[in-house]
């Protein structure tokens, strides 16, 4: 150290600036070895201290405190960076402490000893089961933690149901509740797996738990797990329009959680973001509740904010409401508003506004029919591309790329072409696959489209993938007026002196197959484009290098005035030290020179037509726009199909990269294996595309399923009962239990019904969380509209109810269910059938005796008419006529000539058009058997009435 000093000083000091300097290194090393000798005292002082705790571990009989005291010192010893490996143990040992102070310090420690490929961790598991399953609640807020910081795949499915116990207890606190919910969370993050399928019910049901805490992390739950099953979780979108609306509308939450005069801003964006995983609900009701929701959240940010706190908030909030909005697609009105605060949010001062301005016109462009409200601010967004943050430049570019379409794409491709020239770095790529696809989508001349092309690859080839290039080879091989100017523009380039190797690779290939179109052109003959090729060669990478000769071996069969001039070149590079140009080399020198030209001409001949596929461009930009966290709702190609020239009449056939190189390389199109835009392997035989999926198919290859516990495969034990009663009649009691009465009334009139259910609390408790879904089988043919939806608390002895319209459009068999749960101490539910048939929307009709025989035989026989004989349960004319006029028959007397049948007509109201049923039905008294027979205008109606009258006439009248 001397020395070094003594060298120091012995420095020249001849100006003010070198004895500055000499003074600064001498403080530099007068600090270093301050450092030295603390680091030097520290280390003894430690090694001290770990020996001093290790003879003590040794030693036992240490009481609980000692333990914690000394666990302690680990703990900080630890973080300055020293190694205390001994002390794991004893900290996983001090978990098991009674007392609550050394319990906390053993957990601590764990958290941060051990990490989730620690073997000691199994050592806790029984441990970790116990405090959550104490009845002290900081017990299990340290178990939580515990599992949320260090959870490894293992301790997640051996605990998982326990976290979830403490999530749905209604003993549970309720910072207990948030603590299990995020748990559940970390856990899910981790191992999707571990959370079952049967409970999303339950956990749905506690978004409206009425503390706002445990909402929020409910939801962030909910919307983690929505992203990956939307139709499991589908029950979350109603409970998420109601809680925003309580929030919003009718200021329903705590003083706590106001937010610098927002309420719960964080739970708002969270309700938000939840319902864009979802399709747009057809419930007028919901529907009805979000407008008002977002209407009022529009007003809202009408307030001008007192602070940035404020600001932010309300930002956050707004921001979110207008992706729901696009995301909807419905609300013209709001729509309107929208698209003028974007207006001004693209052109503030603030870096954050304008980026999220950006984006969510963003999200609109790509949304809406029309562009024109964008396009109104055309000039602010390319000036965009010049601004200070690189996310806002990165976010211009995603609108310039979205608002592209046939008006103003020349503009916005010259504009992204200019911006190329001084764009940073990492935003080139992205740059040039955009601008590649919008010139390909949008082309309207041949000439514009090359010279676009080869200029985007002059400008930045190192950032053009090959994807791009090869792109265009396609687009160049699949339409036959592109192919002499492309062969003319890329052997320009060719000639030049500075010439990218891409635009090497893509003249190699289009002289190859093209070349020949231009050979008689003034500057284009075939020596010119072999000396332009082979100028380049020493110049390129091995595989451009390959496709070089590939050219020339069609050369020899296209141009055979050049042929000494190939075969030298082949000589050459027989000796090449790079074995791939020298085995190409070799085999077509062997094949130039064979005395028939046969093979030659079968491995050179014309490019075989491409299988149609989809652009790999958009599945390249798919991957590059693919968001980090909490799933995109929308993507910038999210309306982009085929591009323009694809769609032409010209383009018959698309590109891929590997058949290009097979045929460069000589290789037989009869078994080609490519690779699609999305990096599967595509087998093309004989011209026949085959994909590996299509290759499996027929194979059972199944998955698991989440039921749908709304389904008529869940139905509850008693739902018969009330069934039966209400399908021949128009109110009564649908359903009751101890705790539950269900009432139903409905009306129809013509096509449509109108049915009500009264919900009513016979329990001494509230029930809480009242939740209805509805399951409809017959989608396309029969329509529901929720216009209300029960209270989600029922106080004891209240009432609550639901409307729910169904619309007939055309001939249904399956009745809709509903499933019904609620929290009554723990989750209750049923699955009920609803009592909405075909025969709902009849109107019973009456003809004389002359009519109905007229018409029974226009209608005919079979395929309009069904019949069946079967046993009855009671044949008397006094329990069939009441079935019959239940059934909406417009029984008519006197007309069978036998006077013990029945006879009935009735008109069938759908969507689809008004149908008249005919009936005829013979009892047998004595052997108790019926003979039905219905005809009708349309063949679809008499097996459904047939079945349902069957089932209805053997058994019993419905108490």
């Amino acid at each position: 150290m001397a020395s070094a000093a003594s060298a120091m000083f012995s420095r020249g000091l001849g100006s003010s600036s070198s004895k500055e300097n000499t003074m600064r290194g001498l403080v530099s090393f007068i600090a270093d070895l301050r450092n030295a000798r603390a680091r030097e005292l520290e280390e003894k002082r430690i090694n001290k201290e770990l020996a001093n705790i290790r003879q003590k571990f040794k030693g036992g009989n240490l009481t609980g405190y000692d333990k914690k005291k000394y666990v302690c010192k680990l703990l900080y010893i630890y973080i300055l960076g020293w190694n205390v490996d001994f002390g794991h143990l004893e900290a996983v040992n001090l978990i098991s402490a009674n007392k609550y102070s050394e319990k906390q310090i053993g957990y601590l420690a764990v958290t941060l000893f051990l990490h989730e490929g620690s073997e000691l961790l199994h050592l806790v598991v029984n441990s970790i089961r116990k405090d959550l399953a104490d009845h002290n609640e900081l017990n299990n807020c340290l178990a939580l933690h515990a599992i949320a910081n260090v959870g490894s795949k293992e301790m997640g499915e051996a605990l998982c149901a326990d976290v979830h116990r403490l999530l749905i207890s209604p003993t549970s606190k309720p910072f207990v509740k948030k603590k299990a919910a995020l748990t559940m969370l970390r856990l899910y993050r981790k191992v999707p797996s571990i959370v079952q399928p049967e409970w999303n019910e339950r956990i749905i049901a506690i978004m409206d738990d009425p503390d706002m805490g445990v909402a929020l992390s409910v939801t962030s739950l909910v919307m983690a797990l929505a992203q990956d099953d939307p139709e499991t979780y589908k029950g979350a979108y109603t409970k998420a329009a109601v809680r925003l609306r309580k929030i919003v509308v009718d200021h329903e939450y705590m003083g706590d959680y106001v937010y610098y005069k927002v309420p719960c801003p964080w739970l708002q964006v969270k309700l938000l973001r939840l319902m864009q995983y979802f399709s747009p609900s057809e419930d007028s009701h919901v529907r009805q509740l979000m407008r008002d929701s977002l209407q009022a959240v529009l007003d809202n940010a009408m307030e001008m904010p007192k602070n940035v706190q404020q600001n932010n908030a309300q930002n956050a909030v707004l921001f979110e409401a207008i992706n729901l909005i696009i995301h909807l697609d419905t609300e013209h009105d709001l729509m309107v508003q929208i698209s003028s605060k974007l207006g001004k949010f693209i052109g503030s001062r603030e870096t954050n506004v304008r980026y999220l301005g950006l984006e969510a016109m963003t999200h609109l462009a790509v949304r809406a029919e029309t562009l024109d409200p964008i396009k109104k601010h055309q000039d602010i967004i390319i000036g965009s591309l010049r601004d200070r943050d690189i996310t806002v430049r990165r976010q211009g570019l995603d609108l310039l790329y979205s608002m592209c379409d046939n008006t103003n794409s020349e503009k916005i491709v010259h504009e992204l072409l200019k911006y190329l020239q001084t764009a940073d770095y990492a935003i080139r790529e992205e740059m040039v696959l955009k601008i590649a696809i919008l010139t390909e989508k949008y082309a309207t001349d041949v000439k514009w489209y090359v010279d676009i092309s080869m200029r985007l690859i002059a400008m930045a080839g190192d950032h053009v993938s090959d994807e791009v290039w090869q792109r265009i080879i396609q687009i160049v091989t699949n339409n036959d007026e592109l192919q002499v100017y492309a062969a003319q523009m890329t052997l320009k380039y060719c000639q030049q002196d500075l010439c990218h190797e891409t635009l090497v690779k893509i003249g190699s290939y289009i002289l190859g197959e093209f070349g020949h179109l231009i050979a008689d052109n003034k500057g284009c003959s075939p020596i010119e484009q072999f000396m332009a090729l082979q100028g380049k060669f020493n110049a390129c990478s091995s595989n451009t290098r390959a496709m070089i000769l590939s050219a020339f071996v069609k050369f020899v069969n296209l141009f055979p005035e050049i042929k000494p001039q190939l075969l030298q070149a082949f000589r050459t590079y027989s000796h090449s030290l790079d074995s791939e140009l020298q085995q190409r080399a070799c085999e077509y020198l062997t094949m130039a020179t064979m005395q028939t030209d046969d093979l030659l001409r079968t491995v050179c001949d014309e490019m075989p037509p491409f299988p149609e596929r989809a652009s790999a461009l958009l599945s390249r930009l798919d991957k590059k726009q693919s968001a980090v966290g909490d799933k995109r709702t929308w993507s910038v190609t999210g309306k982009d199909g085929q591009p323009g020239l694809d769609r032409s009449a010209t383009l018959k056939r698309n590109f891929s990269g590997s058949v290009q190189s097979a045929v460069a390389n000589g290789t037989s199109l009869d078994s080609v294996v490519a690779t699609n835009g999305n990096g599967a392997n595509v087998t093309y035989t004989n011209g026949v595309v085959k994909t590996p999926m299509e290759e499996l198919a027929g194979l059972d290859l199944g998955t698991n399923t989440t039921p749908n516990l709304a389904s008529a495969l869940h139905l509850s034990p008693d739902w018969e009962q009330g069934y039966n009663r209400l399908l021949l009649a128009p109110s009564g009691i649908f359903y009751e239990d101890m705790q539950l009465q269900i009432g139903l009334r409905c009306e129809y009139r013509a096509d449509v019904g109108c049915l009500i259910l009264y919900f009513t609390n016979k329990s001494s408790s509230p029930i809480q969380s009242f939740t209805t879904t509805l399951d409809n089988r017959s989608v396309e043919q029969l329509r529901t509209d929720v216009k209300s939806i029960p209270d989600t608390t029922v106080h004891p002895g209240a009432q609550t109810q639901q409307m729910i319209m169904f619309e007939a459009r055309s001939i249904f068999s399956l009745p809709p269910t509903i499933r019904i749960s609620y929290i009554a101490g723990s989750l209750q539910a049923l699955t009920l059938q609803l009592p909405v048939l075909l025969h709902k929307y009849m109107e019973p009709a009456s003809l004389t005796a002359d009519d109905f025989f007229k018409r029974w035989k226009q209608i005919g026989g079979a395929p309009r008419e069904s019949q069946r004989i079967f046993e009855g349960w009671d044949v008397s004319s006094e329990h069939t006529r009441r079935v019959l006029e239940g059934f909406q028959w417009g029984v008519m007397d006197g007309v069978d000539p036998n006077g013990r049948n029945f006879v009935g007509a009735t008109v069938l109201h759908t969507g689809a058009g008004r149908y008249g049923v005919l009936l005829r039905l013979e009892p047998n008294g004595e052997n108790k058997m019926y003979r039905l027979t219905i005809r009708a205008t349309d063949d679809g109606v008499p097996p459904v009435l047939m079945k349902t009258m069957e089932e209805r006439l053997s058994r019993p009248w419905p108490a």
